[in-house]
């Protein structure tokens, strides 16, 4: 079963314009979380996903594989569709990682893939990691989501999830930012159209759950420090 990583890498993003070619060590944003990529053992392709040109010409530019998107996809998801439906026919499983990742672990994604290829019912599988500290779990620059008994995801926000009103002992997840999709899922959930929920929280998930549609959140053993903020770059250094 051929397995494909696509990077979405969008160069406007509202809070960080420019982000993924920003330097870091010398190197750019984007081109970290090619090479983080690239150490994974079940993954037969990897490219990247931009409606830009400067973010195009700079992956070219290091001989990484790279597509241009129309302005019109909306989302990372919807970045991944389009290049699933016109250039990897052949693929049947697709994971989406965010170019803001350049410290992902290899052997989550390669986690990922390899549920999708054990369980045939699964559409769709995220991740997640335990956090404590109550600055992260109350940042709306960090996806928090909320977990059930079967391990699948109940909610994802900006917001605390879930609220402790009465202080029980509760854990807190932050979203990481990567997902696997089989191929049907994939290019199915690109054709619904933003839901509220996602419009609400600027969080592409949302419309896979408002839908019906159910995904899996293996919890992660390691954290991964994505770049959202201009701050979370000396973050990234500090931890290169």
């Amino acid at each position: 079963m051929k397995i494909a990583v696509i990077i979405p890498s969008r160069y406007g993003a509202s809070r960080f314009p420019g982000k993924p070619l920003v330097l870091i060590k010398g190197k750019p944003l984007v081109q970290h979380t090619i090479d983080r990529v690239r150490r994974c053992k079940k993954i037969d392709f990897v490219a990247v996903a931009t409606d830009d040109k400067r973010v195009y010409d700079a992956v070219k530019k290091q001989n990484s594989h790279v597509f241009m998107t129309p302005k019109t996809c909306k989302s990372g998801t919807d970045r991944v569709a389009f290049i699933a439906s016109n250039f990897l026919k052949s693929y049947k499983i697709f994971i989406n990682v965010q170019g803001d990742e350049p410290l992902i672990d290899p052997n989550l994604i390669d986690k990922l893939a390899l549920t999708l290829e054990e369980d045939k019912k699964l559409e769709c599988v995220t991740a997640a990691f335990k956090i404590d500290e109550e600055a992260t779990i109350k940042s709306p620059n960090v996806a928090k989501v909320a977990i059930g008994r079967d391990g699948y995801a109940v909610y994802f926000s900006r917001s605390v999830i879930p609220y402790n009103r009465d202080n029980v002992k509760i854990k807190y997840y932050k979203h990481i930012g990567i997902y696997g999709y089989r191929r049907k899922f994939l290019l199915e959930f690109s054709k619904k159209e933003m839901s509220l929920l996602e419009k609400a929280e600027c969080l592409e998930q949302l419309r896979a759950l408002e839908n019906g549609k159910k995904i899996k959140v293996i919890v992660a053993k390691h954290d991964s420090i994505g770049v959202d903020i201009p701050s979370d770059i000396l973050k990234v250094e500090k931890y290169l």
